[in-house]
């Protein structure tokens, strides 16, 4: 596709690993994706050859709704200028969100000021991640590319316990509800097993009754391509047709322009060599990711907890940082890969101690939970840099949703592209990070729920999961 012509998709997603979860299903449909970490000017897009859809890699998640709003009608009013067919706003597959905390009905409201559409369409199922949604209720397997047991989500092991946005309802039209005014509708799994065109009828009965967010449901891979075409269809190519979801909105649409052949699924992908010393940067407190950090340091990896005091922001958290970067240093030095790691799960002790810490300083609950990721980000990234900048690796990892764009931007990174898939959700890509020791360098963005328990070993050893 030339590159003057119009980009098919843009996202915008609400955390960093969230965002390459989105580029990787871009990537597979062949659709030539660049992830990037601000705004882009329009003038700068024009200057990439053959690009047909680029990302936002935001932090919305952790943002409380006021300053949701304010960096939204930035970058919407961006991609309103770039002039997308689609542009989506990407959430986790578990809908993470609540009133104070990635307010999701904030990102509607707002995108309705900016692009003016009749409807909003919503598709947080995604299959082919484990996320299945019936009657409007999300079910979630436990674990991303495993083969965990799937849960309904008010019930679901990790997300009931999420520390800063619990999930206490599975129906998407309630848990949205407490976020948005805005009327609700569904075209529910029995109208998915129609043919497309009947998809569409309902779907066209839910905006007549006035329904302003509509959400899909899907159990299996074969409904994506009829939602793709079914929400294709109400692109009108004057305004951008706006829609939130997972990474499955990037599927279905995938699925439908390869059926239409406008793409062609990319099936080759760079060899991934085995890489070690590897360097893992982990502000995850998933169960999961926690299960992976004992799992990988009992095969080799070298441990180095971040302790609660380093959130500090005084001179003795420099000192903190300084002795991380030493350890670091003097592992990677070694040969021994290295993980770095603010939590090992929702039990772990340290998590008391921080909100003990921020309380202390008179902190909301609400201010602990928005500033505990940008705090951790800025250690987790400041400690790896100084580190790399001493002795460089060619992999590096970055676990955890909420603190992952916090310490890319610590890191210095700018943009991101595809290299190669590894487990579904969390590619390896190469990193743009101009005048930073990661330019160049491999990097896996790995949200809390990614993976079995070898997850970082196999990344290690080059191990390709499809």
């Amino acid at each position: 596709m030339d590159a003057k012509k119009k980009l098919m998709l843009a996202f915008y997603g609400d955390d960093f690993t969230g965002s390459t979860d989105a580029l990787e299903f871009l990537s597979r449909a062949g659709v030539r994706t660049r992830l990037f970490l601000d705004n882009p000017a329009p003038g700068k897009i024009d200057t990439m050859d053959n690009l047909d859809a680029i990302g936002i890699a935001g932090k919305t998640r952790a943002m409380v709704p006021a300053e949701m709003a304010e960096t939204l009608q930035q970058a919407f009013s961006v991609l309103k200028k770039i002039n997308p067919r689609h542009v989506h706003y990407k959430v986790c597959s578990t809908f993470d969100s609540s009133p104070a905390i990635g307010n999701i009905g904030t990102a509607i409201e707002t995108s309705i000021r900016i692009f003016g559409n009749e409807f909003t369409p919503i598709l947080v199922a995604a299959p082919h991640l484990g996320r299945y949604s019936a009657f409007g209720n999300l079910f979630a397997r436990m674990g991303i590319g495993s083969a965990g047991a799937i849960y309904r989500l008010d019930r679901h092991p990790s997300m009931c316990s999420h520390p800063v946005t619990p999930a206490p309802e599975s129906d998407l039209r309630l848990h949205l509800s407490r976020q948005t005014n805005l009327p609700m509708g569904l075209v529910d799994l029995v109208a998915m097993e129609n043919p497309p065109e009947m998809i569409e009828k309902k779907l066209n009965e839910e905006i007549t009754l006035g329904k302003k967010v509509i959400f899909f449901d899907a159990m299996y891979e074969h409904q994506m391509a009829a939602i793709g075409e079914v929400i294709d269809k109400k692109a009108n190519g004057k305004s951008p047709l706006f829609s939130v979801g997972s990474s499955g909105i990037e599927k279905a649409l995938g699925d439908f322009w390869e059926k239409e052949g406008i793409f062609k699924t990319q099936v080759h992908w760079e060899e991934l060599a085995e890489c070690k010393p590897m360097l893992v940067i982990s502000g995850s407190v998933s169960p999961v990711t926690a299960s992976q950090i004992e799992w990988a340091v009992a095969n080799g990896f070298v441990n180095i907890p971040v302790e609660p005091e380093s959130l500090n922001n005084d001179e003795s958290a420099e000192s903190y940082i300084e002795e991380y970067q030493r350890k670091i240093f003097e592992s990677l030095r070694r040969g021994k890969s290295v993980i770095l790691h603010t939590s090992l799960g929702p039990d772990d002790d340290r998590n008391k101690k921080i909100k003990s810490i921020f309380s202390q300083k008179g902190w909301s609950k609400q201010k602990i939970r928005t500033q505990t990721a940008k705090e951790f980000g800025r250690v987790l990234g400041q400690s790896a840099r100084k580190a790399l900048e001493q002795i460089p690796v060619k992999r590096l990892v970055i676990a955890g949703g909420d603190t992952s764009s916090y310490v890319a931007r610590k890191l210095g990174i700018e943009a991101v592209e595809m290299i190669t898939p590894l487990y579904p959700g969390a590619p390896v890509c190469r990193a743009f990070a101009k005048g930073s020791p990661v330019n160049g360098i491999e990097v896996n963005l790995k949200g809390g729920q990614m993976g079995d328990k070898t997850y970082f070993g196999a990344l290690q050893k080059g191990k390709m999961i499809k």
